[in-house]
């Protein structure tokens, strides 16, 4: 389950840049993309047990929060990222928020954490600066691109920490709904539908229908790998299906290698397959404890 999620999302990072080529801008695909499945998790959350949808009025704050930061900002500078760099760069970038969690909790929570940890962050920090190859003596990469993606990066270790300490009480299949909800709230202000390019959906991106790209944004590019992801933890613990999940950054670089044709260099390639080692040893450095809650990983790509 875990590994055709994100054999899908993959292909959803190339389909995403098409869409932003194609003429959208990051928070308009954003928007279009958070009310397209808050409308299909919605329907499925109504057939399968409304009851679930239920909001209390403590709760709401939080849901907001989980929204705006997880669902609206994430993917938003996600695809600013992609939009300036090769999407298996971009990617990277944000697969870097595990260990932004470890640090958290290792001086925000302060708690104990294996001694890996360490050397997780020192070969993050090592596979970052192969990947920007830093000394050039310039960067060779767009820095509006890096920021974004380190943003994305930061925001999504905030989802994980608020997804385990205060939603927890919640089935992920409504609090992503009404995540979606938020989302698609935000981006309504900041681009009002009314103002939605609509026309560009009858267009091409490099030779492939708009709306094909879009239809697969919102179907396979987020409901059903959500869906797969919240199954598979039924087998699979929330670090594995992490670690596992992390092949989604590999084959979008294949991806956009045979349909983008965005080629990075060995030693970014050598970069980034240290940056994941760094973030392995950061995910697994955590000391489990048997009264933590299970958080609900969320969709990137």
């Amino acid at each position: 389950m875990v590994v055709t999620a994100a054999t899908i999302f993959a292909l959803n990072g190339t389909v995403s840049k098409l869409l932003l080529q194609g003429g959208f801008d990051a928070p308009q695909l954003t928007t279009f993309r958070a009310t397209g499945a808050f409308v299909g998790l919605l329907l499925l959350s109504l057939v399968t047990g409304p009851r679930r949808l239920a909001v209390r009025r403590r709760e709401l704050p939080l849901l907001i929060t989980f929204g705006l930061a997880g669902f609206f900002l994430v993917p938003t500078l996600y695809f600013v990222a992609i939009s300036r760099l090769p999407v298996g760069i971009g990617l990277l970038f944000e697969f870097t928020a595990p260990a932004f969690v470890a640090l958290w909790v290792r001086f925000g929570e302060r708690e104990q954490v294996r001694r890996r940890l360490w050397v997780g962050l020192v070969l993050c920090l090592a596979g970052l600066v192969a990947v920007a190859q830093i000394w050039t003596g310039r960067l060779s990469l767009d820095p509006v691109g890096i920021a974004a993606g380190m943003a994305s990066a930061v925001l999504l270790a905030g989802y994980y920490v608020l997804g385990a300490k205060s939603v927890s009480n919640r089935d992920p299949l409504s609090v992503t709904c009404w995540a979606f909800g938020v989302s698609a709230v935000a981006g309504a202000i900041v681009r009002p539908w009314w103002n939605f390019p609509g026309h560009l959906l009858a267009g091409r991106s490099d030779g492939v229908p708009m709306w094909l790209l879009a239809i697969y944004l919102l179907i396979f590019g987020t409901i059903l790998p959500y869906l797969l992801i919240s199954a598979s933890m039924r087998h699979l613990p929330p670090t594995s299906v992490g670690i596992i999940g992390m092949t989604e950054l590999v084959l979008a670089s294949v991806f956009a290698w045979f349909l983008l044709d965005e080629v990075l260099s060995v030693t970014q390639i050598v970069g980034g397959l240290v940056l994941l080692a760094g973030v392995i040893l950061a995910e697994t450095a955590r000391t489990p404890r048997r009264d933590a809650p299970v958080v609900p990983e969320l969709p990137t790509g």
